[in-house]
């Protein structure tokens, strides 16, 4: 098992995790890939993730579990890339999916989290937290002119001309 993988998750699960992935490809609205993943979990916009433990590099996908971890998004593992790949309607494998629409799959995705109990996330989470963090005005501040502590240009040059004299 990998080192990034700390969830135990059972053959049900991992089944209808590709179930809930199929629903949401076909009502919602998913990112594939590691890179569209992590950009998306940074966002705040999944709303539920699922990685691939045979991915290697394992390196790829390490840092999504902890990610999901500090922004209280739900995650599971699943054994395969391709199969991952082939629950979303792709012919190649697939590292990482995150659910930013649940579309149909809100019910599935709802008990998947249930049963692994990972953060509890729904798919309008990230939208309530946006929310709730109103942006605070800064004040504007004053720009003071820079003060300029410049000598005249003859003391610049009585000062570079001892400096000459010793060479």
């Amino acid at each position: 098992m990998p080192s990034y993988v700390d969830i135990e998750v059972s053959n049900e699960v991992v089944a209808k995790t590709y179930e809930a992935l199929q629903l949401a490809r076909q009502n919602g609205r998913i990112r594939k890939g590691a890179n569209e993943v992590t950009k998306s979990v940074e966002r705040g916009l999944a709303s539920f993730v699922v990685v691939a433990t045979d991915v290697k590099p394992e390196e790829v996908v390490m840092h999504l579990p902890v990610l999901c971890k500090q922004k209280k998004i739900a995650y599971t593992f699943v054994p395969s890339k391709l199969e991952l790949g082939k629950a979303i309607g792709m012919t190649v494998p697939c590292a990482a999916i995150a659910v930013e629409s649940a579309g149909g799959a809100a019910a599935a995705i709802k008990e998947i989290t249930a049963r692994i109990g990972s953060p509890k996330a729904s798919a309008e989470a990230p939208k309530a937290a946006a929310a709730e963090k109103p942006k605070e005005a800064k004040p504007a501040e004053a720009k003071k002119p820079k003060e300029k502590s410049e000598k005249p240009k003859e003391a610049k040059a009585e000062a570079a001309k001892p400096a000459e004299a010793k060479q």
